[in-house]
């Protein structure tokens, strides 16, 4: 069994055959897809997709560069939208300055909101960290000093010292395609020393679909490549890492309802 922990199935780029994506997780052994909000504008969409079927669950967030177009979003109305019983996460929310979308000090507004409803929710909150290392480390450190909260460095492309600090302060690293790209050498230097229990595997999908369909659009079944490059890079077997990621999402997605039949602990 393994779980997509990050996907997008309310892009258009899967309106057309949603059923058969799904479907085609379901086949592949991904029993489980977490379906990622980037605008809470749109959240009645997402809750819509995660209402329609029992594999799919979602998150409640709006995307660093969407930032601006959503400046008012409060801690208080993302804990009233994660009440619903399929949201399992807050975000995405985080720091991009790769794009000049959002100013940094709007971004980083946003993200001071998701991380204080991730800490009052417990709920673990999705970040997106692009080209912004140095002031996302500082921002989880003075956060985390205020009182801690779960997380997840998600689609991890950053460098080695802001994992480093994340395993600190007790976050888990979420690896997408990017990890089987064969210009990635330093970022699977990376995942190898994260601990085994802090170790996700995810899609981005539609994004960055992993080797070999590199180039053409991601979808939830796609996990499994990135899981068996994952597996072979840290010296596990493709069991072993599902078991173990697959765990690592069930205790860090607590809200997630488990398959009755998965073996997990």
């Amino acid at each position: 069994m393994l779980v997509d922990s990050h996907c997008h199935l309310d892009f258009p780029d899967f309106a057309e055959e949603r059923d058969a994506i799904v479907k085609r997780a379901l086949d592949a052994g991904v029993r489980r897809m977490v379906t990622i909000s980037t605008r809470v504008r749109r959240f009645d969409q997402i809750r819509e997709i995660a209402e329609s079927y029992d594999e799919v669950y979602c998150s409640v967030g709006t995307h660093p560069n969407n930032a601006h177009e959503e400046p008012d979003v409060t801690p208080d109305e993302l804990i009233r939208f994660s009440e619903h019983p399929k949201v399992v996460a807050i975000g995405e929310a985080g720091l991009d300055y790769h794009y000049d979308y959002a100013p940094p000090e709007v971004q980083a507004k946003s993200f001071r909101a998701h991380i204080e409803a991730a800490r009052q929710t417990r709920l673990p909150l999705v970040i997106h960290a692009r080209s912004a290392d140095a002031d996302m480390a500082d921002i989880l450190t003075e956060e985390t000093g205020k009182g801690a909260f779960p997380f997840i460095l998600h689609c991890f492309s950053s460098g080695r010292a802001l994992a480093e600090t994340g395993i600190a302060l007790g976050g888990y690293v979420s690896f997408s395609g990017i990890l089987t790209f064969k210009n990635s050498t330093e970022l699977r230097d990376i995942a190898r020393i994260v601990p085994h229990d802090r170790l996700l595997v995810e899609t981005d999908a539609p994004y960055l679909a992993p080797v070999p369909y590199r180039g053409k659009r991601n979808e939830p079944c796609f996990v499994r490549h990135t899981a068996a490059v994952l597996a072979e890079t840290i010296g596990l077997d493709e069991a072993e890492l599902a078991d173990i990621t697959t765990r690592n999402v069930f205790r860090l997605f607590s809200k997630m309802p488990k398959p009755a039949e998965a073996e997990i602990g």
